[in-house]
């Protein structure tokens, strides 16, 4: 059975992003850790977007590793992505899907409320 999910639902000032892989176009990209949690980020970034927000506004992030040894590298690359803004996190080390070493999700609150809801098919990276 396949379960379809929104990857990003906007209500009033809470944009709510589903969890992000290291994917382009159906594609897993990037070999190590920091080439994946880059890629991840990127895709964040793209979904706040079309919901008006930025990395900016972020306020929380849920974090996957496959691997919690590749946390410092992983840290590194959220580190250049987020700078000194820095929201709540919580890390987990998980199982993901094949070839997928990180994925993270993320709440963020917008300064100007969305004025209607609205929700994304999961397909962040259509037409890139």
């Amino acid at each position: 059975m396949h379960v379809s999910v929104a990857a990003v639902v906007a209500d009033g000032r809470f944009v709510f992003v589903s969890g992000q892989g290291p994917t382009r176009d159906g594609s897993i990209v990037g070999g190590t850790i920091r080439e994946q949690t880059e890629v991840v980020l990127e895709n964040l970034a793209m979904i706040l977007q079309s919901a008006g927000a930025r990395l900016d506004d972020v306020v929380r992030c849920g974090v996957f590793l496959a691997d919690l040894d590749s946390l410092p590298q992983f840290d590194e690359a959220y580190a250049g992505a987020f700078g000194a803004h820095l929201p709540a996190r919580t890390t987990v080390g998980v199982a993901l899907p094949p070839g997928h070493a990180v994925q993270v999700d993320c709440i963020a609150m917008v300064p100007d409320a969305v004025p209607d809801p609205v929700t994304h098919p999961h397909t962040p990276t259509e037409g890139r």
